[in-house]
């Protein structure tokens, strides 16, 4: 039996997306030496772009404020985390289509999970807090302290600048969009993971070192006591640090999007999104192709997962443990604990509290640092946020894969657009702190729901060869536990109280 219903539908076909067209999984490229670096990337993507957000500044306030004994938090995270990409681009080296768009190929319908995920996107990487940080660093390298209050307007106004410096480099970012994005964090995660390890070494004592390691087990140095939940915590700034302790929510997703435009898998059959200037109109599926799983076929797709496991295992998973633990070793070395950095100049807080032992010279360098991973992660959010939506427009509309001739570059700089003029109004919001933790706890929600809803895909859609073992799907029921219980957390002990207060306000 083809599985398909009482109407003659394909499984994958009964929400109202065209069925998989059928196809030879191509063969895996050689990975032998120096060619690895060419056949990883997508990996390479998500760590910049966890790096800009959880590791420099949610980290970081976390650690100073409460001990890097929570780096147990990212041991867990980050392990679950690397559970759910491989499983998301499971789907993807399968039928070539984006994660997203196998979400829409549940019931109940398309329409459901797509304006479902859109607004999980939106609400998560809609506000460009990672621009309005950056203005912060770059404010203190001109000005040469730290912004307050009373410099909002020119924080505010240099965030925009920022924010619209993405736009340009992804309207020029030649022909691939996906390479302009992987070759700018091959240079960021080198530069800066090995700019740390020189800075830790310089500024931070044994004792620092030795605090982050065993804080990845949950033990409080300075306590000499394991510390796993600290007393007082703010659920709102953990529940973030939970999230972007490796990357976060729909930007973990966005990966097979980006493993798609790779190539890898089937991702090679269906095509990828061109750049607008230096690009050329390209054609993009709007459907995937799928593979008989004849042992010749399967041989392939056991190559095409080594890759998979390099990419994640090898460079996501354990870059982002060192992404997290290397600034929380400078910051609680430098930064008193029980601080609270949260504020328009949270970004420049490690230059300035380093800058009498430093020097001018590289305080600025700090600042500078801290402006490239800021501006560098607002790059990629913003990218795969258009990316998603434009994804899931030309998967499910008709009308919009008609639209200009076809051209899927008309509606990816489309969406970029509407995107860009919501974001220069929630920058004037609220502080960039304060957005980015917003971000992070539904951040937390995405994957609670999302890591369901893969394992439903990989078990029902997928065929029995390619399906996950059970450690992998308990990994998955694990990762929706584990946020689950931060996103509780957050609404009961914060959002609540907020709400009620708001209504008993008006009455």
């Amino acid at each position: 039996m083809d599985g398909s219903d009482e109407h003659g539908a394909a499984p994958e076909a009964r929400t109202g997306l065209d069925p998989w067209g059928r196809g030879e999984l191509p063969a895996p490229p050689s990975t032998k030496g120096l060619r690895l670096l060419g056949v990883v990337g997508p990996g390479v993507i998500v760590l910049g772009a966890s790096i800009g957000s959880g590791e420099w500044l949610i980290g970081p306030t976390a650690f100073v404020k409460y001990g890097m004994s929570l780096l147990w938090v990212t041991t867990v995270a980050v392990t679950l985390q690397t559970i759910l990409n491989t499983e998301a681009i499971r789907y993807t080296l399968y039928t070539g289509e984006p994660v997203f768009t196998g979400f829409m190929r549940t019931r109940p319908r398309s329409t459901f999970w797509a304006w479902t995920y859109a607004l999980l996107y939106l609400l998560q990487s809609g506000w460009p807090g990672w621009a309005g940080a950056s203005a912060g660093a770059f404010f203190y390298l001109f000005a040469g302290r730290t912004a307050t209050l009373g410099d909002a307007s020119a924080v505010y106004w240099t965030g925009v600048a920022a924010f619209l410096a993405c736009v340009l480099l992804l309207v020029f970012s030649g022909r691939r969009i996906e390479r302009m994005l992987e070759i700018f964090n091959w240079v960021m995660v080198v530069m800066i993971l090995g700019g740390l390890v020189a800075l830790g070494v310089l500024f931070a004592g044994p004792r620092s070192w030795l605090s982050a390691l065993v804080g990845f087990a949950g033990f409080d140095l300075a306590d000499g006591a394991f510390r796993f939940v600290p007393e007082g915590v703010d659920w709102f700034l953990i529940g973030a640090f939970a999230a972007y302790s490796g990357c976060g929510g729909a930007v973990n997703l966005t990966l097979t999007n980006w493993v798609r435009d790779k190539g890898y898998g089937m991702g090679r059959v269906v095509g990828f999104i061109p750049a607008l200037v230096g690009g050329q109109k390209v054609h993009l599926a709007h459907t995937g192709s799928v593979f008989e799983t004849t042992p010749g076929q399967l041989g392939r797709w056991a190559g095409w997962w080594r890759i998979v496991g390099i990419d994640q295992w090898g460079i996501f998973f354990a870059g982002a443990l060192l992404g997290m633990a290397l600034p929380g070793i400078l910051y609680t070395a430098a930064i008193p604990r029980g601080t609270d950095m949260r504020g328009l100049g949270i970004a420049s807080e490690l230059a300035h509290a380093l800058s009498p032992a430093s020097g001018v010279a590289l305080a600025g360098a700090l600042a500078l640092m801290s402006v490239w991973i800021l501006f560098k992660a607002q790059l990629d959010n913003l990218e795969g946020m258009t990316r998603v939506i434009t994804d899931i427009l030309w998967s499910g509309s008709r009308r919009v894969r008609a639209w200009r001739g076809g051209d899927v570059r008309v509606v990816y700089y489309s969406v970029l657009g509407v995107i860009v003029t919501w974001g220069v109004v929630a920058l004037g919001l609220t502080q960039p702190i304060v957005l980015l933790q917003i971000g992070g706890n539904v951040a937390g929600l995405t994957m609670a729901v999302s890591a369901l809803h893969i394992l439903y895909l990989n078990t029902h859609l997928l065929p029995e060869p390619v399906r996950p073992p059970w450690w992998r799907r308990a990994g998955l029921v694990a990762t929706a536990v584990f946020y689950g219980f931060f996103v509780c957390l957050w609404l009961t002990r914060v959002l609540g109280p907020v709400i009620a207060r708001t209504i008993s306000g008006r009455s």
